[in-house]
């Protein structure tokens, strides 16, 4: 985030449980139930060979007949009908796709449904102008009951979101009748869509527990957002990851002319490279980061808007196009940042979100108020807020439900409640820090607010020389336990790409996806329950190089400890999840050390040393997890990175 500053307490005593200790019994979640969406037809009209030239746009009815139809030697008839369909998510299973039509009379015929391929308009078609349809039916149905509704099961021919047209066609001589849609009203062809939402599982490989599939996560009222940073998405000029804007100007120390190269760089971790692509690569690497926030069981983004005019407002705009696109039911939260607007007025700033505000895949509450969560929400006056809700509503129809996330919440909320739906802070990244984070839970409960709980990593930012020390994944760990003990509503991972302040949990290439694995289980605990255990995993974390060590680039910029930080320290941390009691032996820098791990969740640290990292868990002699960190340890690094690295055995 840009110019963000926190005043944290001074550092107090963590909670000894938090260093590995158990995690609560486990709860198994709900069964996930098919969900039913469906299309009216668009266009629909039936067109006869016996009146070629005859178009029966505005009859009530479609009508389907052989090729003898009254007798007639050329008398077929053959209805066509046009659906759109939206709003499936890719990942959805179990699909199921009927063709629903009401006949107007009793018959015992047969219809059969055919994937049109031709164009073609309700309007202008007549028998001579009509379509090219497939010559294979795809589904057909016999024997139809006046007043009641035939099902063609037509998944066969659909694929998904995207516009489908059929040709309905009879063999018979007697006429099957079938309702029109656009002149019976909901009497019509109908495309009837029921599907199981996707398991949420990552593709990548396997978690140590059965991820609840995104039905049942998303049936909690309990939400996870993650905070989504525009300066940072999947690549910045769709080039190779040796060669491109991230390696040449980022994560060099003389990127972009030497600007930054005080502080040896201006990043060290960058998003999981790919090769260059077609086509409209920004959307494109949107889809592919709504699609791991959902297997990772996200909720949606909270989008950091920084400006209404300029690159990052159309990386926002995209990034909504792309959860439109990939699954609609992902919710981006608006989180316009005061710091990048500070010069917007009122008037524009309303327009602008209004805009925005007309996407299906932005998040509204069950009222359909439109939530807006402020980054350092202090920076514009509650009556600035109030005055600008206003605007919205009366020039836009739009009603807000503002979610403040401040810097300072113990100072603002009092002058905020009035106008708030609920509150937020931006929190901090370090264990002393997030001791005891129930007060400001309780505080909002209390107000009648709901609470939106910052869940972090860590943080370290060589540009601005400060780091917190986050101890491995103890801030992690800390940060859920005071969402989850605390109850707090809702959840924002701080950051999912904020790379200039190292607090990404998005996959990376320093940390592959072991903290959005990790954080998956405590994810679901907070909304269903912990899950069972049901495979051995084991994680590694551990900074690259000692904290004090020298960089022996000429970085004349180096990183501070934050004031009021827990205290820094150099240490390899092994994270266990085990199906059953095992032995863990753990190898840094050529020195092996083994110990007893219990059941379930557990951490130990061990001292870190240059040289290669691992870590080993048998039960009985034989290997249940092993994991070997790929990030070599050494005491002379080239430029000053605190940034701990992650690996896993299940990836």
């Amino acid at each position: 985030m840009l110019n963000r500053y926190r005043a944290l307490p001074a550092a107090v005593a963590m909670l000894a449980a938090l260093a590995g200790a158990a995690v609560a019994a486990p709860a198994q979640a709900s069964a996930v139930a098919p969900l039913t969406v469906t299309f009216a037809a668009t266009e629909d009209v039936f067109i006869s060979q016996a009146e070629p030239a005859k178009s029966f746009a505005s009859a009530t009815w479609v009508s389907v007949c052989g090729a003898a139809c009254g007798s007639a030697a050329a008398g077929q008839r053959v209805g066509l009908a046009r659906f759109k369909v939206t709003g499936i998510p890719e990942d959805a299973e179990d699909v199921k796709v009927t063709l629903d039509v009401v006949s107007a009379r009793t018959t015992d015929t047969a219809v059969s449904a055919r994937p049109v391929t031709g164009s073609w308009t309700e309007a202008a078609t007549t028998w001579n102008t009509r379509p090219e349809f497939g010559a294979a039916a795809v589904a057909s149905h016999t024997g139809f009951t006046a007043g009641t509704t035939a099902k063609l099961d037509v998944s066969a021919a659909v694929k998904g979101d995207g516009t489908y047209a059929f040709a309905l066609t009879g063999t018979d001589s007697t006429a099957t009748v079938l309702m029109s849609s656009r002149e019976t009203g909901n009497r019509g062809p109908k495309l009837t869509v029921t599907y199981t939402e996707g398991s949420g599982r990552q593709t990548d490989g396997p978690l140590p527990f059965v991820l609840p599939g995104t039905a049942a996560l998303r049936g909690s009222a309990k939400k996870v957002f993650a905070h989504y940073f525009t300066p940072y998405p999947v690549s910045l000029d769709n080039q190779a990851p040796a060669s491109d804007y991230y390696a040449r100007n980022y994560l060099k120390p003389d990127g972009e002319s030497g600007k930054h190269a005080a502080y040896g760089g201006l990043l060290r971790d960058r998003p999981l490279g790919r090769d260059p692509i077609s086509g409209d690569y920004a959307v494109a690497d949107f889809k592919t980061e709504v699609k791991q926030a959902v297997a990772a069981g996200l909720d949606g983004f909270t989008v950091d808007i920084l400006s209404i005019t300029s690159a990052h407002w159309t990386r926002v705009q995209n990034l909504i196009k792309a959860a439109e696109a990939v699954d609609p039911g992902f919710k981006i939260v608006l989180m316009p940042d005061t710091n990048g607007l500070a010069s917007v007025d009122s008037a524009a700033f309303a327009t602008a979100m209004a805009k925005l505000a007309a996407s299906k895949s932005v998040y509204r509450l069950a009222d359909d108020r439109l939530v807006v969560a402020p980054f350092k929400a202090e920076g514009r006056t509650p009556a600035w807020w109030a005055a600008w809700m206003k605007t919205m509503e009366t020039e836009h129809g739009v009603k807000v439900a503002l979610v403040p996330c401040f810097l300072d919440f113990g100072k603002y909320r009092d002058a905020f409640a009035s106008i708030s739906y609920g509150f937020s802070n931006w929190g901090n990244r370090n264990p002393a820090a997030n001791a005891a984070l129930g007060g400001n839970i309780d505080r909002a409960h209390g107000m009648g607010k709901i609470w939106m709980q910052p869940v972090s990593v860590q943080d370290e930012r060589p540009n601005q020389g400060v780091f917190d020390e986050a101890g491995n994944t103890e801030n992690l760990r800390a940060t859920w336990k005071g969402a989850i003990d605390g109850k707090a509503d809702w959840v924002q991972l701080t950051t999912w790409n904020d790379y200039s302040e190292n607090t990404q949990f998005a996959p990376s290439r320093n940390a592959g996806w072991t903290y959005l694995d990790i954080n998956a289980y405590y994810l679901t605990c907070h909304k269903l329950g912990c899950p069972k255990i049901t495979n051995d995993a084991a994680y590694l974390t551990h900074r690259v190089q000692p904290v004090a060590a020298q960089p022996s680039f000429a970085q004349t910029k180096l990183m501070k400890l934050r004031g009021g930080s827990t205290a820094a320290r150099d240490t390899v941390e092994v994270l266990t999840m085990l199906t059953a009691p095992g032995k863990v032996s753990v190898t840094v820098g050529g020195t092996t050390q083994s110990y007893d791990a219990p059941a379930g969740v557990s951490a130990r640290t061990f001292p870190l040393k240059a040289g290669t990292a691992s870590a080993t868990v048998t039960r009985e002699s034989a290997t249940a997890a092993k994991v070997v960190s790929p990030y070599p340890i050494t005491a002379t690094p080239y430029v000053q990175d605190l940034h701990y690295r992650a690996a896993s055995s299940e990836r």
